[in-house]
């Protein structure tokens, strides 16, 4: 599988914030978007998401489900936890789970294992605190079983251990054939992973 972007532009509010801008990155890669606040990194993320048109430039996936889209075969992790407070820790999972489609996977409770919060299964999620919603939302991630994982500041709230369990759970991800883009502002344990610089003009990251 390998993911790619090319001539991207981005414009908002009638500014651009970005233009020309492409990448590649196959299975088993990381690609980490970097750069000051505005340069585009979660824009670029939503983008490959599906979730903002482009304003110019367009995206490929070569070696995918040729019957799913993009985004039907992508995690997208944003900064905010989307959570039902109502509904219990498993509850939430067991949703997102149905809704996302099934298929392979962790078993809920299993994807709840993985991320230290088994214990909590039975409690409302809106008594979570930010770091556990974070976990919460990893959790998300071993549910439904898909190759591209598009994580927007993935340690946000997480401890030095919660940030560890993550990195191990994206070089698993890595080492099983699957594909990273992050947007980041510091290390998140993905060593030798690809980095595209944005803010600067033509921007485009070695093949």
């Amino acid at each position: 599988m390998r993911l790619s972007g090319s001539k991207l532009e981005c414009v908002r509010g009638g500014k651009r914030v970005f233009a020309n801008v492409g990448f590649e990155v196959g299975a088993g890669e990381a690609l980490l978007l970097l750069g000051p606040n505005g340069a585009g990194k979660s824009s670029l993320l939503r983008m490959v998401a599906g979730l903002l048109r482009p304003a110019a430039g367009s995206f490929g996936l070569a070696g995918a489900d040729s019957d799913r889209s993009l985004a039907e075969q992508a995690h997208y992790l944003g900064h905010l936890d989307p959570l039902k407070s109502s509904l219990s820790v498993g509850e939430n999972l067991w949703f997102w789970a149905r809704f996302l489609g099934g298929g392979r996977g962790s078993e809920p409770l299993e994807a709840l294992r993985a991320v230290g919060l088994e214990r909590v299964g039975d409690l409302p999620a809106g008594y979570l605190s930010a770091g556990q919603r974070r976990r919460l939302s990893l959790a998300r991630l071993l549910a439904v079983e898909r190759p591209i994982w598009l994580l927007d500041e993935p340690t946000s709230a997480l401890d030095a251990a919660a940030q560890a369990m993550l990195a191990d759970l994206m070089r698993a991800h890595l080492a099983g054939r699957g594909l990273i883009v992050a947007a980041t502002h510091g290390p998140i344990g993905l060593d030798g992973a690809k980095e595209l610089p944005l803010g600067r003009p033509n921007q485009r990251i070695p093949q």
